[in-house]
Order: C-alpha cells, then structure tokens, then sequence
C-alpha cells in the first residue's frame, strides 16, 4: 500500500568544471542533452518529484558551478543538503582527483551525519577514452561509505536510476529527519507552490 507522506529534500551537485553536472541534472529534470552545454554560472536550481511506493520525494536540486573561482560558495549550496552527487569525467584523472577533494571536503565540513552521498562517473558513452577504472572508483565510494554509479547523461545511461537511489535512501533515513529534509503528511493543501524550503542546517 502507497504511503502518504511527502518528503521534500535538498540535493547538491558537485564536480569539476565539464565533468557533466549539468547535462546530468538538465537530463534527468527535462529529458534533454545539450552537446554544447553552458557552464553554469554560480549555481542553478531544478526540483523533481519522485513516487516512491513508499514515499513522494521532492528533490531541491542544487547544481553549482565547477569553475575555481565559485569554490568558496560551495558551502552556501552543500550546508544543510540531505543528499550530495559528486560527479567526476571518466576520461579525465584530474577530475576524479578533484571529485575525491569534494568528497573530503563534505565529510570534513558537512554537518549531516546521515548526509547521503553518490560518486558518479560520467561520459561512460566515450568508453574508448576511459582514463578512470570502474573497480577503482568503486573500491574509493565503498572505503568512504558512498554508493557509486557511472553514467552518460547523452544517452541517458543510468541517471534517472542515480536519482531514484537517492530518494530510496532519503525515504530510509525518514525517522531520523537528518537536516537537508522536510516532512509533509498527505493532507498538506496547495500543492509544491506553496512548500518552502530552509537551506540551513
């Protein structure tokens, strides 16, 4: 039997400039791919609803900029986030270097214990250029208690699964209430418009 309840959740995106944050989140949210995507600029927003057998989620997606100079606000986007997808370039050791930096960053600075935490490999649609093994990325999520995915956000390969993993797992940690989430009974009146979200946590 379907739950009533309604857990509305804050999701940040993080990763180096071009690891595919944005084709990522633009696909998952709007079914599109851009081949020339934009470099987000600060940080952009995106919500989704999810039913869950269990449980409606409503992911406030956050996604930021990858560019050094927007480094030092990142912690106005991560603070307080109930679940975190660093996302790093299969092709490109210098950003799964950089993707482990994030992943340190959070746990030292995160004040979430239940933070719920991805590491993703993208562009696993450009195989042939692979700089990045599978096993060692995933041995990296396990030794650090993330679960670990590759994707390809132009062909769709595995992200609407990332984003359905994490809300199974933020539906989970629901008795915890861990910061980053809100819980609404069934009955709430007026629908997402009128849900508000507090990013300090």
């Amino acid at each position: 039997m379907e739950s009533s309840a309604i857990i509305q959740a804050k999701l940040v995106l993080l990763g180096d400039l071009g690891a595919g944050k944005t084709s990522i989140v633009v696909r998952f949210a709007k079914g599109l791919y851009y081949e020339c995507q934009e470099s987000t600029i600060g940080a952009a927003f995106f919500s989704q609803v999810l039913a869950l057998d269990e449980a409606t989620v409503k992911l406030d997606i956050w996604d930021t900029a990858g560019q050094e100079r927007y480094h030092s606000l990142a912690p106005m986007y991560y603070r307080g986030a109930a679940a975190a997808v660093v996302v790093f370039d299969i092709t490109s050791t210098d950003s799964y270097v950089r993707a482990k930096r994030w992943v340190d960053e959070l746990q030292r600075q995160g004040r979430n214990p239940h933070l719920v935490m991805a590491l993703v490999g993208n562009k696993v649609d450009l195989q042939e250029r692979r700089q990045v093994g599978t096993q060692e990325a995933m041995d990296y999520a396990e030794a650090n208690g993330l679960f670990f995915t590759e994707t390809s956000a132009k062909t769709a390969q595995n992200v609407s699964e990332l984003f359905y993993e994490l809300a199974e797992r933020l539906v989970k940690l629901r008795p915890n209430r861990p910061a980053g989430m809100i819980l609404h009974d069934g009955q709430h009146s007026g629908g997402g418009s009128k849900w508000r979200f507090c990013c300090s946590g």
